[in-house]
């Protein structure tokens, strides 16, 4: 199953890359009045290519799709600028009960409702939950949804709770993020089921019965075949169309439940867009780019209205290895481990992107968490190369992969390259039109439910991770650190994932936009745009 899952993603991929090479769209924007062009309105440009909405599938983790759809399907706990998990009140009230086995109970408000005006639901995170507790058949990546034992739902309650499994949920707050509560009752419309039977049909745990859901879910938010009955939201924001150069045109949705979006229209431009082209029709407005110092502004060009600001990133640049083959075996992603220098790795990064970035080796908390240097003693010792022990994988070919076109992500494989060589094995870089973790080989489920082994068109995905999403263990705090530093431990012993650097990341802003606030998490410099506000002054790029 997983095998026509990557056959998909890879011609979507190429089709997507070739058809927003071409530059910025003059795509009409639909509305009263004249006619309006995709650039005469308020501009995003995201540095990533803009697949899908789901941010909990493996083509959404693989292409940071929270960019997008952090203000379309806002999470539980919105994620602050300084790293704070702020409650989403205006949607749901949590509570933690008492008792040895942690549950807590979700009350969502009676307002909120989805831009065609059906309710919001418990079934909504019901469809998330089963989606991440069954990776191999919804081709989804959220490992925190490990630490659920149930979900006790009704179908079409505002209440539920979630049960998390003995002496689990200590990440609960990273439950639910920024584009993984999707529109369970568009899904159903494709299915042809009633609520009750949508909801029986998931907690049947039945492959079989799951199947036409885990695949509409996959493949029904994805922007190249934008369905605009599946792209239904719940956020401040809805799509409105989708362009020819790929970019996705949000307006207010006029169904929110809480304050307004400021700006009444916003469209999210791709990373493949023309950015220097969208600077010239004035077009883009806030950024978040490849680069420090990009050729395609200049600052210093009298009446500029850009700012560019650049920081080292909250997430790890990291390899996610193959979860069967001859890199899901422990001695050879230890001797792979042994042979990268994250320090050369870190430097290509650095040099690419002209941001400073450290080389980093701890998995379960931010590099810049100083509960990282408590994990020191268990991280460090696997930090310098050693080529003596990396020669136990000798012969062995690598082949990673990752979300284009992306030079920087190009010269760390290519650093990874030159300091494996010496050890002989062979990393080659197999990105071609661009790669998604649903082409790293692992296992699938067969047409009766078995598990399967599938092959990968590439052996690790090199992408950016939120230790506290990726990892399913306890919160970062102080008084977790024994359970901390076992976990640490655990994954240096198991290596699915190989820490390599902190993500660099610059952003440009015009100055006449007011609240943008730099983050650097996973929802990006966005998590508020329905905050941003345009000055009366009209910027220009031209000199007074």
């Amino acid at each position: 199953m997983r095998i026509a899952i990557r056959f998909f993603r890879s011609i979507m991929v190429t089709l997507s890359a070739a058809t927003l090479l071409f530059g910025c769209a003059e795509t009409p924007v639909s509305g009263p009045g004249p006619e309006l062009k995709s650039t005469d309105h308020f501009g995003y440009q995201v540095a990533v290519p803009l697949l899908t909405t789901n941010a909990g599938s493996e083509v959404g983790v693989s292409t940071n799709a929270h960019l997008l759809s952090v203000r379309l399907y806002p999470a539980v706990f919105v994620p602050g600028p300084s790293g704070q998990m702020i409650p989403n009140s205006d949607l749901v009230t949590t509570q933690v009960l008492p008792g040895a086995q942690r549950q807590v109970v979700y009350t969502l408000s009676p307002d909120a409702v989805f831009s065609d005006g059906t309710h919001v639901t418990c079934t909504d995170f019901l469809l998330a939950y089963k989606a991440g507790a069954y990776p191999e058949l919804f081709g989804s990546h959220m490992p925190v949804m490990d630490q659920v034992e149930r979900l006790n739902c009704l179908p079409g309650a505002k209440q539920f709770t979630a049960v998390f499994k003995p002496g689990q949920g200590g990440r609960w707050r990273e439950l639910f993020g920024p584009g993984t509560v999707l529109p369970s009752h568009a899904v159903a419309r494709k299915v042809n089921m009633d609520a009750t039977q949508f909801v029986e049909a998931l907690e049947s745990d039945d492959p079989t019965e799951m199947e036409p859901i885990a695949r509409v879910w996959r493949e029904g938010f994805n922007l190249a075949n934008y369905d605009p009955e599946m792209q239904v939201s719940f956020g401040p924001f809805r799509i409105d169309g989708v362009g020819d150069s790929g970019e996705v045109t949000l307006v207010r949705n006029d169904y929110y439940y809480g304050d307004q979006a400021a700006l009444d229209t916003v469209v999210v431009w791709p990373s493949t867009a023309d950015s220097g082209k969208l600077v010239d029709e004035g077009a883009l407005r806030v950024g978040d780019i490849h680069e420090a110092d990009p050729a395609w502004v200049d600052l210093n060009t009298e009446g500029s209205p850009y700012t560019i600001e650049t920081r080292v990133g909250e997430l790890t640049d990291t390899l996610r290895l193959e979860e069967s083959g001859a890199w899901a075996m422990p001695e050879y992603r230890q001797a792979l481990a042994k042979c990268i220098d994250r320090n050369a790795v870190a430097a290509a990064s650095s040099a690419v992107s002209g941001v400073d970035v450290p080389a980093v080796g701890v998995h379960v908390v931010d590099h810049f968490d100083p509960l990282a240097r408590q994990l020191a003693d268990i991280v460090d010792p696997h930090i310098a190369p050693d080529f003596q022990a990396a020669s136990l994988a000798q012969a062995t070919e690598l082949r990673v992969g990752y979300s284009a076109p992306n030079e920087r992500k190009a010269a760390m494989v290519e650093a990874m390259r030159v300091s494996c060589e010496p050890a002989g094995i062979a990393i080659i870089d197999a990105t071609e039109e661009g790669k998604t973790l649903a082409d790293v080989g692992g296992y699938g489920i067969g047409e009766w439910g078995e598990q399967t082994i599938e092959d990968g068109s590439i052996d690790a995905f090199l992408g950016a991770v939120d230790p506290l999403t990726e990892y399913s263990t306890a919160e970062p705090r102080s008084s977790e650190l024994e359970d901390l530093r076992a976990a640490e431990e655990e994954l240096w012993a198991e290596l699915s994932r190989i820490p390599l650097a902190a993500q660099p990341r610059s952003f440009i802003v015009d100055r006449h936009v007011g609240n943008v606030v730099v983050y650097t998490g996973t929802a990006g410099i966005g998590w508020n745009m329905d905050r941003w506000q345009v000055a009366n002054e009209e910027p220009t790029s031209e000199p007074d």
